[in-house]
């Protein structure tokens, strides 16, 4: 099956076909550096990542673009708050993002440009516009794009200039031709961070960014520019303008937006004080949890973070472990060289628009048949049993390189949530020893019912007890 990709410029699936045979050009808008990651840029970095690992596997040779914006309006707000110089603080929330992005177990990008160290490219970009009567210097004030020099304006957003100009105001001092021409270059005001360009001392506004440093990596056209939807306007219908206005051809081929992510059923946003970043979430739970619930939904739908999806979650990748610690209490090897029904599966979901939602669905229908099939075998398997068992272990094993989860050893897994204590139950690992103590204690006085009860209990919160020669121990369900 071919790779289909939903495309947000002709709003419609469509097969993919690369510029270059065997190559893809992917530039991703990465964060703003002035504050800690949300959990909404988490979403994003995770679905790109799983994009760019998928391509990889297909054979493709990828050059991935993810750039940090670190100079910007809010930057300079921050630096005049705290004091701090412009450069230390996004250095400090870039590190914070890599470190973030690591327990995540995102893999770097092929390239991750800074728009300050890209300031003679940016400068050069808006000197072609210039040139071609696409962009215009207000006289001791701004460059600004011409937006009605660009006739195909709204493509990617669908949105009518003439509409946005009827309902636009334009204040008396303002010396743009049209309300809806956006600024290139700003004229620094005293205590801004400055570089030296053609019309004074200034910086570059945000759109013409992305557009200078997708050139300078990727060339005049390529084939992936993603991000979320809201990033569609005006970010990338503006840096479409800049690019083929400058360029003439297709800037870019296929256009892929991610869906928000909400808090408890509202729209994240620092008005209802709902922001929830990711050093937080990674308190609460472990990567592998996080990146499995910003996976579990397709990623143009939206999703919803609250503890009930997160539970729900973590409780999900339980099961898939405990299947894996059955696969090799059972003796089953991996083979990396067979793939099985569960691997056609998937990759028929990743090449149905990257549908991890329903590749995840695919392993957890392999789990379920795969752990009738060691319950029917009392866990000693036949030779047949086993060639089956072991295609799905090593079918779990194929997709967890994509997905960047299931890559623990189950022992390691447990332990460590163990030793974490459990986010997603109303109880920690001493209260469970505790309990099963209480509960071998009962047993002892042959209180069957009160161990009944306590056995209950355990089973209540997705906790299996197994009792052995050496005693009891416990797993997750």
């Amino acid at each position: 099956m071919s790779l289909k990709v939903y495309n947000t410029l002709h709003g419609k699936k469509e097969k993919f076909e690369s510029r270059i045979e065997g190559k893809v050009g992917m530039y991703v808008c990465g964060p703003t550096v002035y504050d800690t990651s949300h959990i909404g840029h988490a979403r994003s970095v995770v679905v790109f990542d799983t994009i760019f690992r998928w391509f990889t596997h297909l054979g493709y040779d990828v050059k991935y673009v993810r750039n940090f914006t670190d100079v910007d309006d809010k930057i300079i707000k921050k630096s005049n708050e705290t004091g701090q110089d412009c450069t230390a603080i996004t250095q400090k929330y870039i590190d914070e993002f890599h470190n973030e992005m690591d327990a995540l177990n995102v893999l770097r990008p092929s390239v991750e440009p800074k728009a300050t160290e890209h300031i003679e490219h940016i400068i050069n970009f808006i000197q072609m516009l210039i040139d071609k009567d696409k962009a215009y210097h207000v006289q001791g004030g701004d460059v600004y794009f011409s937006i009605d020099s660009f006739k195909d304006y709204g493509m990617l957003s669908g949105r009518n200039p003439d509409d946005m100009r009827a309902g636009a105001r334009i204040a008396v001092d303002e010396k743009k031709k049209s309300p809806l021409d956006f600024a290139l270059w700003k004229l620094a005001k005293p205590g801004e961070p400055f570089w030296e360009s053609p019309w004074g001392e200034g910086r570059p506004g945000w759109h013409i960014e992305c557009s200078a440093m997708s050139y300078e990596y990727l060339g005049e056209g390529f084939d992936i520019h993603g991000g979320g939807k809201d990033l569609i306007f005006p970010h990338h219908e503006n840096e479409i303008a800049q690019s083929e206005a400058v360029f003439g051809g297709q800037f870019v081929k296929y256009w892929i937006h991610n869906g928000f992510v909400d808090i408890n059923n509202e729209k994240m946003s620092k008005s209802l004080g709902n922001f929830t970043m990711i050093k937080e979430v990674l308190e609460a739970y472990s990567p592998e949890v996080i990146r499995m619930f910003l996976l579990s939904n397709h990623y143009r739908s939206p999703i919803d973070y609250s503890e009930g999806s997160m539970r729900e979650v973590s409780i999900g990748l339980d099961r898939i472990y405990s299947f894996l610690e059955r696969l090799e209490n059972a003796g089953i090897k991996i083979d990396a060289s067979q793939k099985g029904e569960l691997w056609d599966d998937f990759s028929t979901a990743m090449n149905d628009d990257f549908n991890s939602a329903k590749g995840i669905a695919c392993v957890f229908e392999a789990v379920k048949k795969g752990n009738r099939f060691l319950d029917d075998a009392n866990d000693t398997p036949d030779q047949d049993t086993l060639n089956v068992l072991s295609l799905f272990y090593n079918d779990v094993k194929a997709i967890s390189n994509i997905l960047g989860m299931f890559l623990l050893d189950p022992v390691s897994y447990f332990k460590a949530k163990k030793d974490k204590g459990v986010e997603d139950m109303a109880i920690d690992p001493s209260q469970i020893e505790d309990l099963i103590q209480q509960r071998t204690n009962a047993r002892k006085n042959k209180n069957f019912a009160k161990a009944d009860e306590i056995r209950d209990l355990l089973q209540s919160k997705n906790i299996t007890l197994e009792d052995g020669p050496e005693g009891t121990t416990w797993r997750f369900e």
